[in-house]
């Protein structure tokens, strides 16, 4: 055979295992979990953590290829994991673009994306590598194709009737597991805020405004300018506020959030994150901005990461949560992992009985612990939800 075709079979053999290799091992190499891998658990513990009803408030998974029905062995989040970490309710947060470098200080929104080579290398429906609200789109419909593969496994939280039937079905020890859609960052709407109600229709119920860049809507915590809602921005909170999805402010520039606060009495969420009083990093906004959000009936997610807690092991995540019920209030706190968000954590979720250990072990009353697992985001839902 001729040297031009066994070049053009090299050439072939490589683009295959580009494609076949390349999009897990960068999963592998960015959602890492690193240190122990059996945290210690008491009995008093175990016991305690079955009872829970745990939710967390911001995962990243739907944005790699895994199959999630299926327990992987890197990452951070699928359905059998979620099962033993005795998870009730996890939002499922849409990345639609993310800045190469991933810059906590600065990120000019011209840098290059690093989601339009994702979907590329994964293979994604063609229509996703132009338009940021079909990658929204695709990504609720991986969602919407595992519920209905494993409908005794997963329900899709759409309204409050489907939040109590989750709720009831797991009070009957089924292990039912309730996803809500988000997006991380309001880049999915392509610049249309008719997209909001697109949005809406295929199931997302939560919408942060920016993530690591300034867009249209107003500028990011990580952009250049750190400027508040622009005109566009305005009118998007508006539709967001009319339409009863919740509102997310993560990622979002502190002018951002003020001008969000001074549009709308709606409670607001910051799904991912850490406090500034106990871990003054780029990544976290102000307390005394934190302390008008939880004043107004907000949550705050805890993330599992250094950036953001500035210790990522049990001990730490349990420490900043003391620092936020002690800030803010017991009724204001909630998780927020921002597992599988090309973060390295300490635990992935089947390991979450290592926080309840943690929280025993720091002398948090029972009351407390249920109300930061989980009671705190069910309480939220059932006040956030549209009822059909």
């Amino acid at each position: 055979m001729s040297i031009k075709f066994w070049g053009l079979s090299a050439i072939v053999i490589v683009i295959v295992l580009f494609f076949a290799l390349a999009p897990s091992w960068l999963e592998e190499s960015t959602n890492r979990v690193e240190g122990r891998s059996d945290w210690p658990v008491s009995a008093a513990a175990k016991q305690l953590h079955e009872t829970l009803v745990i939710g967390d408030m911001h995962a990243d998974s739907l944005l790699w290829n895994r199959d999630l029905l299926d327990e992987a062995d890197y990452g951070h989040v699928d359905i059998p994991r979620l099962r033993q970490g005795n998870v009730a309710i996890q939002f499922f947060t849409t990345v639609t673009k993310s800045p190469r470098g991933l810059n906590y200080e600065e990120n000019a929104a011209q840098a290059l994306d690093n989601i339009t080579l994702l979907a590329i290398a994964q293979l994604w429906p063609p229509s996703t590598w132009n338009s940021l609200t079909a990658r929204a789109l695709y990504q609720a419909e991986k969602l919407e194709r595992l519920a209905t593969r494993a409908p005794e496994q997963l329900l899709i939280l759409r309204t409050r009737a489907d939040l109590e039937r989750l709720l009831a079905e797991r009070a009957q020890g089924k292990e039912l597991i309730g996803g809500v859609l988000g997006t991380e960052g309001s880049h999915a709407l392509d610049g249309d805020i008719d997209n909001v109600d697109v949005l809406f229709e295929n199931g997302f119920r939560m919408m942060s405004l920016q993530h690591f860049f300034d867009n249209k809507l107003g500028g990011s915590l990580h952009g250049i300018d750190k400027a508040g809602l622009t005109p566009f921005g305005r009118q998007v909170v508006e539709r967001i506020v009319e339409k009863r999805i919740i509102l997310d402010v993560s990622h979002s520039s502190e002018a951002v959030v003020r001008d969000v606060m001074a549009l709308t009495d709606q409670a607001l969420v910051v799904s991912h994150t850490g406090f500034a009083g106990l871990c003054n990093t780029p990544r976290n906004i102000s307390d005394a901005l934190m302390q008008r959000i939880t004043e107004g009936g907000g949550l705050i997610g805890v993330g599992y990461w250094d950036e953001a807690i500035c210790d990522s092991s049990p001990a730490g995540i349990v420490k900043a949560i003391r620092y936020g019920i002690d800030t803010f209030g017991e009724d204001h706190i909630a998780l927020g992992s921002d597992f599988d968000g090309a973060v390295t954590t300490r635990i992935d979720t089947s390991q979450l009985s290592a926080i309840t250990e943690e929280m025993l072990k720091a002398g948090f009353s029972e009351p407390e612990i249920r109300k930061v697992m989980g009671e705190n985001l069910v309480r939220f839902l059932r006040d956030s939800l549209p009822q059909s």
